[in-house]
């Protein structure tokens, strides 16, 4: 089995959390005047989005070397549909285009990719989420 983990914790002075894995680093944080939040990163609903776009990007990137294309540009805007109380996602919708640098259709490197794609299929599969809780002096 192959994990990923990542550690967040939360910014000195502030209501944010800085989330780190490896060298890379991300702040989250709610909208200004939301639960103390001062708008100084992405929210969940965007990271989730950002999730969702990312994978794909990357696949794309895997799918097209794997077939022998060069891609050129990429662009992919992801919006997450919310809703009720607790907020929860209901849905997602992706646009994808890129271009080949040779002039073929990436359509078949589109739809390649959305059969490897980690986020999205994960989502769609329902993928389970466990919570546990331990004492601040464990970390």
């Amino acid at each position: 089995m192959v994990a990923a983990t990542v550690e967040l914790r939360n910014v000195e002075g502030t209501q944010a959390a800085l989330g780190w894995a490896g060298g890379h680093t991300i702040v989250v944080d709610r909208p200004l005047g939301k639960a103390g939040g001062l708008g100084l990163g992405f929210n969940g609903a965007q990271l989730l989005a950002l999730a969702i776009g990312g994978c794909f990007c990357n696949d794309l990137r895997y799918t097209a070397e794997a077939a022998g294309v060069g891609l050129g540009r990429i662009a992919i805007s992801v919006t997450v549909e919310l809703e009720g109380e607790p907020l929860l996602a209901t849905g997602a919708t992706m646009t994808v285009s890129c271009e080949t640098l040779d002039g073929s259709d990436p359509a078949a490197i589109i739809e390649a990719a959305k059969a490897t794609c980690m986020v999205s299929n994960s989502l769609r599969a329902g993928v389970p989420v466990a919570i546990v809780s331990r004492s601040l002096e464990t970390l």
